[in-house]
């Protein structure tokens, strides 16, 4: 064989030592010894971002109140469990619409827009911020059209469910919206606030989940899961605990 005179330089010699230089740079920076614990921390990734108090991030004060009292009426109070708007499902709903949720985030939102079937879920050019400032504003507009020049928030309980009961069955048309499409997008989004875990702003003080007997983010309850119609001994844990664990509540608004 001819012998080859200098040193043999190849691509894959050069990738091999640059990954050795890499893993042996990094190695030593990063490598810790852990003993004792757990090689993880919670939420060390992405960890969930508690809804602040305050005021509205997203609905003007007008948006706010129609929203409560749309909340209010999809989930009506009772004598054991408060409705939409004492539960914060408004304030969840606002707190999503000033986040990702609003900004749809992860979605492909460039054109062509062409409607899409109904399991496709929502395909709309402008996303729930402008589905919720149009459907709210319209549905003020109507109502003031037809209730005497009330909007929403100011009517009673009965024409407020009529109103939603006309707008439900086509009856009533909110103008340059779907009526019916911001109606069921209101009904999904308020009932996900009422039952998420109160770091979102709704669920406030775990109503939902005392009303449901769900333990909540509890680290184990193995022990009661096959155990079925027989109630929950302990109560619900948020994500970030229980309200008598802190002196520090993030509730919101």
């Amino acid at each position: 064989m001819e012998a080859r005179s200098g040193p043999l330089f190849s691509r894959r010699s050069l990738l091999l030592s640059t990954a050795a230089l890499l893993i042996s740079t990094s190695s030593r920076s990063t490598a810790r010894t852990i003993a004792g614990a757990l090689p993880w921390e919670p939420n060390g990734g992405n960890p969930p971002v508690a809804a602040k108090l305050g005021p509205w991030e997203f609905f003007s004060v007008d948006e706010g109140r129609a929203m409560e009292a749309l909340a209010d009426r999809i989930i009506p109070p009772d004598a054991q469990t408060p409705g939409g708007k004492d539960a914060g499902s408004a304030v969840f709903v606002d707190r999503q619409l000033a986040g990702g949720y609003g900004a749809q985030e992860g979605h492909y939102v460039r054109p062509p827009f062409i409607k899409g079937m109904k399991n496709q879920g929502a395909q709309s050019e402008g996303g729930p911020r402008k589905e919720y400032r149009d459907g709210l504003a319209a549905l003020d507009k109507a109502c003031k059209a037809r209730e005497g020049g009330k909007s929403f928030a100011d009517l009673t309980d009965d024409r407020k469910d009529a109103v939603l009961k006309d707008i439900e069955d086509g009856k009533l048309e909110l103008e340059g919206v779907d009526g019916k499409s911001f109606f069921a997008l209101a009904i999904k989004d308020v009932q996900t606030g009422f039952l998420a875990d109160p770091i979102y702003g709704g669920n406030r003080h775990m109503a939902a989940w005392k009303m449901i007997g769900y333990p909540g983010a509890r680290y184990k309850y193995l022990d009661w899961v096959g155990r079925h119609n027989e109630p929950y001994p302990l109560p619900p844990v948020s994500m970030i605990g229980r309200a008598e664990w802190t002196t520090n509540n993030s509730g919101a608004r």
